[in-house]
């Protein structure tokens, strides 16, 4: 990934904090602890509803491989958390499989077309992901 690519999306959690979310689009804070430094990371991505909780898709822009925040939580599931606007809250994040991931998928590229583009480039699965609220 290009430097100026990872400076933009390490300014997006800032940003997203700043705003409290407001007129970021249907977005969400993720913090996940890293898989191999252990210490928390952050990424905004788009999110979308789901009961009490979100969904989002481990896309990486169709690249091969899964984005290191998937992996993050492969390695740490207990130490999730979400922020959407001024709420921060921790999550369990569950990778949806068969007709579960399809009707969500489905959901998804109605309204976000460019995924179906990303499932193309790529021969692995793309990830969809439901945080729900831990009580």
């Amino acid at each position: 990934m290009p430097q100026f690519a990872k400076t933009i999306l390490g300014v997006m959690p800032r940003l997203y904090r700043l705003l409290n979310g407001r007129g970021m689009g249907p977005t969400l804070i993720l913090t996940t602890v890293g898989a191999k430094s252990g210490r928390k990371r952050e990424v905004h991505l788009t999110a979308f509803r789901e009961g009490d909780g979100w969904l989002v898709v481990g896309s990486r822009g169709g690249s091969t491989g899964h984005p290191a925040w998937y992996l993050n939580m492969a390695r740490h599931p207990d130490e999730v958390w979400e922020q959407v606007g001024s709420r921060f809250i921790r999550v369990k994040p569950e990778t949806l499989k068969g007709d579960a991931r399809a009707k969500a998928w489905q959901r998804i590229v109605s309204k976000y077309s460019t995924y179906s583009a990303y499932q193309r480039s790529t021969d692995r699965e793309i990830p969809v992901i439901r945080l729900t609220p831990v009580a």
